[in-house]
């Protein structure tokens, strides 16, 4: 029998351990779900002990159900739900439960930072304050529950407290840091300033250590708790874009990836933390050590399709439906589609504005409605890129994952319009496999992760940019960007109608 590492992503709704050999083979799979605690609206929160029991679970079944011995495991690192806030007491007990990076109570605390810091927060973290990261949580905590606040001494995220069950050692990797907006992104270390102006103590702040950074073996405790041996190494892991980011091999600077799931997701690979994007984009460290990656978020990204399809063709399968925009034409035959039916992030943070079809004439048809969505969910993902440009970003290739890689048509437009080769991913597992390869690096299986992806990541066919199609699209794009801000009056006065006339 061969060795193995296990890659642990920690999700929002389950966890997920995978297997995987040296050659980077999917061995064997687990998974478990655990649930969220919705006490009132805009509240997220769950039970850090659902992680571990549920990521024990699938230990055990891989060793018992799988087969796997226990003592071929010899690494294991993970991908961890970002920015949530798990508080600890002096003996490192649970003080209560996590919220989570979805939970909303947080816009005065965001306020209260903006107001106190302003830019110079933004240059120091490279981020906006968003009620989603930590930082706005742990003000949160101290100002509503002063009780548990006073019995705080450490804060840690998701992955890094079952990292902690498993190894008895706190710590937490830069790129999950990067998430609190409490690190000094340009000194790589905890920022003292911010600290002070907002009262919480440095020693809150768990020691830093790298994605493929040793953070101990497993304690004799938890080897009998999950079947593990006390000879499995555990290693740092990583925020889940990031991890994602590796899995996808968006591991050189001339990589961009462009994910499609209910939101979309735009990610680059940052050579240094020289570049600021003044809060438009996320900022954050890769895990990578030393490497940065950059990130917009457009809401509705495969929202949009799948809101598309319920209301229009709800019997039909998804990806006939996706296939008819090929009897459509480049344009849509001049229909244009915003897609921002939940509000939109970047490079627009507004909740208000909303989506629009444009340009619909008697002539069109339903299939010219479904190109309009795949081709809006692009230009908006191509806004992001322009940002990109502007900021002197260099890069030839974009690596397509989620529902934008399962569709032929879908992946030329992405190459079209963003006027790059596209590829998709042969073996798309996404931060598990970012988790089993900082598992794998950390042993010394590999020199690196740049290593390590020679051997565990596959890309497909390419997809390169029709040039005729190219200049099409720039011109479709240079309108579609007009339409955020000749809707933006619209959007929000329809939005106060709708409010004053549901009551």
């Amino acid at each position: 029998m061969g060795k193995y590492v296990l890659g642990v992503d920690l999700g929002t709704s389950a966890v997920k351990v995978s297997a995987l050999d040296h050659s980077g083979q999917i061995v064997a799979q687990e998974s478990f779900g655990y649930d969220l605690i919705q006490k009132r609206p805009g509240y997220n929160e769950q039970n850090p002990e659902d992680w571990v029991s549920g990521t024990t679970v699938a230990i055990v079944r891989l060793i018992l159900t799988d087969h796997l011995a226990a003592e071929d495991i010899e690494g294991v690192s993970f991908s961890g739900q970002m920015h949530g806030l798990v508080l600890l007491d002096e003996d490192k007990k649970i003080l209560r439960p996590a919220i989570l990076w979805n939970d909303t109570r947080t816009t005065p605390q965001r306020q209260e930072i903006m107001d106190k810091m302003g830019d110079e927060f933004i240059d120091i973290t490279r981020n906006q304050p968003l009620e989603g990261f930590t930082l706005t949580k742990l003000l949160w905590v101290k100002e509503n529950e002063p009780d548990i606040w006073k019995k705080a001494k450490y804060f840690v995220l998701p992955k890094d407290y079952v990292r902690y069950r498993m190894t008895g050692n706190l710590a937490m990797d830069y790129s999950d840091a990067t998430g609190t907006v409490l690190l000094d992104v340009a000194k790589g270390q905890w920022s003292q300033r911010i600290c002070d102006v907002f009262d919480i103590p440095m020693s809150m702040c768990p020691p830093l250590i790298k994605s493929i950074d040793f953070a101990g073996t497993v304690t004799p405790a938890y080897a009998e708790f999950s079947g593990l041996t006390t000879a499995t190494k555990v290693f740092g892991g990583a925020a889940d874009n990031a991890a994602g980011a590796v899995g996808a091999g968006i591991l050189q600077p001339n990589m961009v990836m462009s994910s499609i799931g209910t939101s979309g997701v735009v990610l680059k690979y940052e050579d240094n933390a020289d570049v600021n994007y003044h809060g438009v984009l996320q900022f954050e460290d890769h895990a990578i050590p030393d490497k940065f990656y950059s990130m917009g978020v457009t809401l509705a990204a495969g929202y949009s399709l799948s809101w598309f399809k319920k209301t229009f063709a709800p019997a039909e399968d998804f990806n006939d439906v996706v296939a008819s925009a090929e009897k459509s034409t480049v344009g849509a035959n001049g229909l244009l589609y915003t897609p921002y039916i939940v509000g939109e992030r970047a490079p627009y943070a507004d909740a208000n504005i909303r989506g629009s079809f444009t340009g619909i004439d008697g002539i069109h048809q339903r299939h010219d409605f479904v190109r309009a969505v795949l081709e809006g969910i692009i230009f908006s993902f191509r806004d992001l890129f322009d940002i990109y440009e502007e900021n002197g970003g260099d890069f030839d290739t974009v690596v397509s994952i989620g529902g934008g890689a399962k569709s032929p048509l879908w992946l030329q437009i992405q190459a079209d319009i963003f006027n790059r080769k596209v590829v998709s991913l042969k073996n798309e597992q996404g931060p598990g496999m970012g988790a089993a390869m900082m598992a794998a690096t950390g042993l010394g299986w590999f020199d690196s992760l740049q290593d390590c992806a020679k051997t565990f990541v596959h890309f497909g066919k390419e997809y390169r940019p029709i040039p005729e199609n190219v200049k099409k699209y720039k011109k479709l794009h240079d309108i579609y960007k007009q339409v955020y801000g000749q809707t933006k009056q619209i959007s929000a006065e329809l939005l106060d109608f709708r409010r004053e006339n549901m009551k």
